[in-house]
């Protein structure tokens, strides 16, 4: 199952055999327009919010972006990894080993429609490799305008690394104290042919968690051309294949159904003998043709095909049989063990969009239009899935428990999702102060499920998306704004165990009010802060155990961030969210007025590196995440703990044979502090403990 140690060190040797031949491509001026240039440490653009990268500083929305090189200095190498820098995002049943799944503004995000990768979704049912990224970006708030379907808390936007201008020869080697090995190569340039550009981006990783057992290994590829047709056209052409195995992870439920379990974070409570790795395949196919019409006018094609493979084996804990308790363990720690197989799961989402740009003048107003269309399309195919009784077991003394033989059903077509859009918006000047950013999208959705093979849950709507926003600029570095807007989300799906289960509700609008200011500090420091307020229908199971929505869910917070260099020596990145969320309108006694479950009423996350002086080369590090409690069930009558997280570090550059080298050491959760990161409402109600003491060094090569 794992990748063996050598493998790593093999893949980084047989690419620096490669380093002399592709040495020999030429370093030729290109058009601006079309070439990437190496990552900036401060980010002031991004695309997330809008059709075209904009400025941050004029951008009416809260954003927040990591650049590449942000994550090659921090060690990133998941989104999860890069969550613990942003207070507004949170863990949503990210479970070691499955899917990585994230809430932002306290609303967990749709895996079929919040991540996107250049702006088209792409199903996030398994880790999304960074290898390939230039930058993470994250819009926060509602995205009816920008991306039409997606959940209210935002979307997730992975920008993908395309040919430089200059030749990139990178090598990252990294190990971690239980045993994960991690090698990575980042190769780009110009042929011979200089219209021609190239980035190939490998990576090789054996992973150890820090739950024991739960290991695996994961492989990943990917490739990016672009070919400057002529001084007007671009063709972009990119492809990335991941493949990877690992034994998941499940988290823990209350004991007697009250009660918080007190167990070591590196607790496994799926590790039958018999257990199986959860084996996942993805792929992504994109190309982007470009052309100038004029100076101020441009018209752009972008589609993507993604392709999602899953072989899900599980021996999952769940309920107390002996104290009639689902969910919840026995007041013991027994718990029962099923045995889940779900055999050929796949998703093949597709992606396009056609845009049309450009600058105009009508009289003293000054107009920025973006126009369009967009389609999307995803067909989700599995068989129905093996859940059978297999023993019983104890969370602090393990039984091994029978495997129960059989499989899952054939796989068969059981959802078809169709999106199609059309979409305008104007960002007119109104003097030298004032902008207004107006427009709207239409969004027509077909949703059509097959549930027990019959017909059913179908859904054929359009829906109006607006969005209205002012900003004004008091001085040139400073930015007021206020927005209205309305998203659009499909219906929730019925979880395992409900009476209506697998069946999807109906699309569901929402709606967003914000305020916010942004000001650059310096050319490198900027400060943003932002007032929303986001409601939308409350989706629950009820007292008869049928997933409904019925009431309201509103989110009422308050958001702060610095981030960028502070001093010559010393860059910051400070973020906080205060979040008030209620529950109304239900009906129920038990349920309205209360909060909304695994949403901290505050969450912060400071980071900070500092040069030393009097050692050239030397950095050193600190990042301290704070989260406050949160509500394990909708009635709230369990409150699972805040806690503090510390993670040190330290980078050394220098220069080793005429190569530039730097060392990063890393020792996260310094204190070795146990607290519950994720405290899931899904499948029953799930607890995930925060890793434990992990210490992992690196090495990175540039040639």
């Amino acid at each position: 199952m794992s990748t063996p140690r050598f493998a790593v060190s093999a893949l980084t040797l047989a690419v620096l055999n490669t380093l002399p031949a592709a040495a020999l491509a030429q370093d030729t001026p290109q058009q601006n327009q079309v070439l990437v240039s190496a990552s900036r440490i401060a980010p002031d653009r991004a695309s997330v919010a809008g059709f075209s990268e904009q400025s941050l500083l004029q951008t009416p929305a809260s954003v927040s972006v990591l650049t590449s090189q942000q994550m090659v200095d921090r060690d990133i190498r998941s989104t999860t990894d890069a969550a613990r820098y942003d207070a507004s995002i949170s863990d949503a049943y990210n479970a070691v080993g499955y899917a990585e799944q994230f809430s932002i503004r306290g609303f967990k995000l749709d895996n079929g429609s919040s991540y996107r990768k250049d702006g088209i979704a792409i199903s996030a049912d398994t880790q999304i490799p960074l290898e390939n990224k230039e930058r993470l970006e994250v819009l926060k708030g509602l995205s009816g305008l920008q991306a039409g379907v997606a959940a209210p808390g935002g979307i997730v936007n992975y920008v993908t690394k395309r040919p430089t201008k200059g030749n990139v020869r990178s090598v990252i080697l990294e190990e971690r104290e239980r045993g994960t090995l991690y090698g990575a190569v980042d190769l780009g340039g110009r042929f011979e042919d200089s219209r021609f550009g190239y980035r190939v981006n490998v990576a090789a990783e054996r992973l150890r968690s820090y739950i024991k057992g739960a290991d695996g290994n994961r492989k990943f590829a990917s490739a990016a051309f672009d070919w400057q047709i002529s001084p007007r056209a671009l063709l972009e052409i990119d492809a990335d294949y991941q493949k990877k195995s690992q034994i998941s992870a499940t988290g823990f439920q209350l004991l007697g159904g009250t009660t918080l379990p007190n167990i070591p974070a590196d607790t496994m409570l799926s590790g039958q003998p018999w257990a199986q790795p959860v084996q996942t395949t993805s792929s992504n196919l994109g190309v982007r043709f470009e052309y100038l019409l004029a100076n101020d006018w441009r018209a752009s094609v972008n589609m993507n095909q993604h392709q999602f493979k899953r072989d899900d084996y599980t021996a999952f804990p769940y309920g107390c049989g002996a104290e009639n308790l689902y969910p919840g363990y026995c007041s013991n720690g027994d718990y029962d063990v099923y045995d889940y197989k779900s055999l050929g799961e796949k998703k093949s989402p597709f992606g396009a969009q056609a845009l049309l740009q450009g600058k105009f003048a009508t009289g003293a107003l000054r107009h920025e239009l973006s126009t369009g269309a967009s389609f999307h399309k995803d067909s989700e195919k599995w068989g129905d899935y093996q859940y059978d009784y297999a023993g019983t077991s104890n969370i602090y003394h393990p039984v091994i428990v029978p495997n129960v033989p059989g499989s899952s059903a054939p796989v068969v077509e059981h959802r078809r999702t169709y999106e199609r859009s059309l979409f305008v918006q104007d960002i007119v000047g109104l003097n030298a102060q004032f902008k207004l950013h107006a427009g709207a999208r239409y969004a027509q959705i077909k949703r059509e499920e097959l549930v027990d093979s019959a017909p059913n849950a179908k859904t054929d709507q359009g829906f109006w998306l607006p969005n209205v926003a002012l900003v004004y600029s008091p001085l040139a570095n400073v930015s007021l704004y206020g927005s209205v807007s309305q998203g659009l989300q499909y219906g929730g799906i019925a979880p395992k165990g409900s009476s209506n289960e697998k069946r999807a509700l109906d699309a569901n609008k929402s709606k967003q009010l914000e305020l916010g200011a942004k000001a650059d500090i310096t050319p490198g420091l900027s400060a943003s802060a932002t007032l929303f307020q986001i409601r939308q229908g409350l989706e629950y199971v009820n007292e008869v155990n049928t997933f409904v929505r019925n009431g309201v869910q509103q989110h009422r917070g308050l958001e702060l961030a610095l981030q960028g260099q502070a001093t010559r020596d010393l860059v910051v990145g400070v973020t906080a969210t205060a979040l008030n969320t209620r529950q109304s309108g239900t009906g129920r006694d038990d349920i309205d007025g209360k909060r909304v479950t695994d949403v901290a009423a505050f969450k912060s996350s400071v980071y900070a590196d500092y040069a030393v002086a009097a050692v050239k080369g030397l950095k050193l590090n600190a990042n301290w995440q704070y989260s406050g409690k949160k509500a394990f069930d909708v009635t709230n009558s369990v409150m699972v703990p805040g806690y503090h997280v510390v993670n040190l570090g330290a980078s050394y550059a220098t220069r080793i044979a005429g190569t530039a080298t730097t060392f990063r050491a890393h020792l996260d959760n310094a204190f070795d502090k146990f607290y519950w990161r994720d405290v899931t409402p899904d499948l029953g109600g799930y607890l995930m403990p925060g890793a434990s003491r992990t210490f992992r060094v690196s090495a990175q090569f540039d040639l």
